[in-house]
């Protein structure tokens, strides 16, 4: 049976995740969204392969009401920074449509192998999965469009530290655009390659902004860059 298949049969005798006290760093919070500083290390939401744990078991135990918390950014395991929660159905298609006009702005910073050039600018290249893993993204151009702009905030002799922004949000974007031009994110073992002292890629969802989905006033939510990659940009 393929992989896929496998997972949704095991999804589907798995009862619904249920709260556990995870602690959860509150970034914003009130009766409609709430946005949370996920750790590097933590999923987002129940797999096959981690169905407790998650960032989405810490908030059922955190809203303690009858909400069903839908996570609008999702982050990769590695990924530390801000995910972004609707507190409501209803919240949750709001702001999804406000992503598809492009009124949700997700930047990333990420510390990266070498000195880009130019120092600012912008990666389109479409992003497809790999034919060989299904696992991988690779630049391909039968995949769907892709847009990444990029700015070096400060460089050393062998990394730089770049501030990333989606403007569109596929699977391992900024990963697969940064490795692509030889700017490995370090730390990135799939793209990449290990980086002593960091157990994880070096990408960091920092800032996120959008209008709030009921008043409408424009929200700006960030996450303090993880001490772990504070360190190696000293």
């Amino acid at each position: 049976m393929p992989e896929n298949g496998r997972a949704i049969q095991l999804l589907a005798r798995r009862p619904p995740p249920a709260p556990e006290p995870i602690p959860i760093a509150v970034l914003y919070e009130d009766e409609w969204l709430l946005a949370a500083d996920k750790p590097a290390g933590m999923v987002v939401h129940p797999t096959y392969r981690n169905w407790s744990g998650t960032l989405l078991n810490g908030l059922l135990a955190h809203v303690r009401r009858a909400v069903q918390p839908r996570i609008i950014t999702r982050l990769d395991k590695g990924t530390s920074g801000v995910v972004l929660v609707a507190l409501t159905p209803d919240v949750h298609r709001l702001v999804q449509r406000d992503a598809t006009a492009r009124r949700l702005r997700k930047e990333y910073l990420a510390v990266v192998a070498g000195t880009p050039s130019p120092p600012a600018g912008s990666i389109e290249a479409p992003l497809a999965r790999s034919a060989a893993d299904r696992r991988r993204v690779v630049v391909d151009d039968a995949g769907r469009a892709s847009r990444t702009d990029y700015e070096v905030l400060s460089s050393e002799a062998d990394r730089s530290l770049l501030r990333c922004e989606l403007v569109t949000g596929r699977t391992h974007q900024i990963r697969v655009h940064l490795a692509s031009r030889g700017w490995a994110v370090l730390g990135d073992s799939v793209y990449g390659a290990a980086y002593p002292g960091l157990a994880r890629q070096a990408l960091h969802a920092w800032r996120v902004t959008l209008p709030h989905p009921i008043t409408r006033e424009i929200l700006t939510i960030e996450a303090p860059l993880a001490a772990d990659l504070r360190a190696i940009i000293g």
